[in-house]
């Protein structure tokens, strides 16, 4: 990358962190501190948690292609305003229903979808892989390190001060944004990051990207309502103050992270994606049910979560690399677009459906329904034939042939390992779909038309 480049994302990547680690910090202390609100049930207090998915989901896409209209940055601004808003509105209020309208409010500024769009505008196709991961290892980072903060700023300032720390990250953000990250002089619509709506039913008829977009949809799920029930089994049935979460959660993260690893080379490397797949999501169904049907001790409850998150981790890392091998030539873009919406409704069920099995059913009804939702999505993810080992490239073609993309479209088929082609004669760029163990990129070189070339 050149400088313009690593300092856009680098700053967009501690944007999108600063939000995420906003929205996650409240959820391990919730359940326990948020008993106190006014007209506090187990079934609001699980919707409250669950609220921002909702709005995320529903404006997500809008916000990628309102963000065309008005521009990347206009956009941007007015949703960490509402995201800074709804973290005052919670922070400011003794009430649920209050605290469930700022959770909702934080979730409607869904600027994920304009953060890679404007990261697309600010790149170079061929580093724009790099510039994605970078923001991924960001994300990942933020989970880990709200679930040390949460418990820590909540033992010492309370709930209200979980909102208004995250209050204060929205308006670092802001100024990040206005300070650091350029402004393009154009808006570059490239497919692999912008949801395109020509695409959406391409997407949405896939039976492959379907089961894929249903695991996330699950995994989150299921992640929002293990916080339903596992701070209460910390401190009420294994007796480890709130204060003190802080250092089980942040033990468990770090080795499981590590612990991980070797299961995502051996899917990648060794083309045993499918099997390490299936093998998690079972381990993740095992350690919940273990969380149900005993009554465990610390040290037993620490493996159980160490065996939940090592799953955890290796699915959430896994399942965009699937998205982006699966996903049609040049509908990459539209692909995550569908795949984040889902992880956001999920996030949002597991809270709402959680918290009424809460209050119904105790603690073991919330976690027997994880297990019966890991239970099938073990089953979609069994019938699924095994994913592709295709990897997208992006040319870049000289605009002065353009007549000729027909002809251009026939000799990138004929290529070997070259599985789909995709030209957008606007952009005068060729998405491919290609098998790397057959694919010999130095076979473009007898091509004229190519300028410089990308793959992820």
């Amino acid at each position: 990358m050149n400088a313009l480049e690593k300092r856009s994302v680098s700053a967009l990547a501690s944007v999108y962190a600063m939000r995420m680690l906003g929205l996650f910090m409240v959820m391990p202390v919730f359940m326990l501190l948020g008993n106190d609100l006014d007209g506090a049930t187990p079934a609001l207090l699980g919707f409250a948690i669950g609220a921002y998915g909702l709005s995320q989901a529903l404006l997500q896409i809008p916000f990628g292609m309102l963000s065309d209209r008005v521009g990347r940055k206009r956009m941007i601004y007015i949703g960490l305003v509402l995201f800074a808003a709804g973290s005052l509105l919670a922070a400011s209020t003794d009430s649920i229903y209050v605290v469930i309208a700022g959770r909702i409010l934080q979730g409607a500024g869904a600027i994920a979808s304009v953060l890679m769009a404007l990261l697309s505008d600010l790149t170079r196709e061929e580093e724009r892989t790099k510039a994605m991961a970078t923001v991924g290892i960001s994300i990942g980072l933020s989970f880990s390190v709200s679930l040390v903060m949460g418990p820590l700023i909540g033992s010492v300032w309370g709930l209200s001060g979980i909102f208004y720390v995250t209050a204060a990250l929205a308006a670092i953000a802001l100024v990040v944004v206005h300070r650091v990250v350029p402004t393009p002089h154009q808006h570059r619509i490239s497919a692999d990051t912008h949801p395109a709506r020509e695409m959406l039913g391409k997407v949405l008829s896939d039976r492959r990207l379907l089961r894929l977009d249903f695991g996330i949809f699950a995994l989150h799920l299921v992640l929002t309502a293990l916080f339903l029930a596992f701070p209460s089994i910390l401190q009420d049935s294994l007796g480890l103050a709130s204060r003190s979460h802080w250092w089980f959660y942040l033990s468990v993260m770090v080795t499981s992270f590590f612990a991980m690893v070797p299961f995502i080379i051996i899917g990648e490397k060794k083309r045993k994606m499918k099997p390490v797949l299936c093998g998690a999501i079972a381990l993740l169904m095992l350690a919940t049910a273990g969380l149900a049907s005993v009554a465990v001790g610390l040290l037993a409850a620490w493996g159980l979560l160490f065996f939940f998150f090592m799953a955890f981790n290796l699915l959430e890392a896994s399942l965009p690399s699937l998205i982006s091998k699966e996903a049609p030539a040049a509908s990459k873009g539209t692909a995550m677009g569908v795949y984040s919406t889902s992880q956001f409704m999920g996030a949002f069920l597991g809270g709402a459906l959680g918290g009424v099995l809460l209050e119904q059913f105790g603690l073991t009804g919330v976690l027997w329904f994880m297990v019966a939702v890991l239970g099938i999505w073990f089953l979609v993810a069994l019938t699924m034939p095994s994913p592709g080992y295709t990897s997208s490239f992006v040319l870049q073609l000289q605009q002065a042939i353009a007549g000729q993309y027909d002809e251009i479209d026939d000799s990138l088929r004929r290529l070997p390992g070259v599985q789909d082609v995709v030209i957008v004669e606007g952009a005068a760029t060729a998405y491919l779909k290609v098998d790397r163990r057959h694919f010999d990129e130095a076979l473009l070189a007898d091509f004229s038309f190519v300028r410089h070339g990308s793959k992820s």
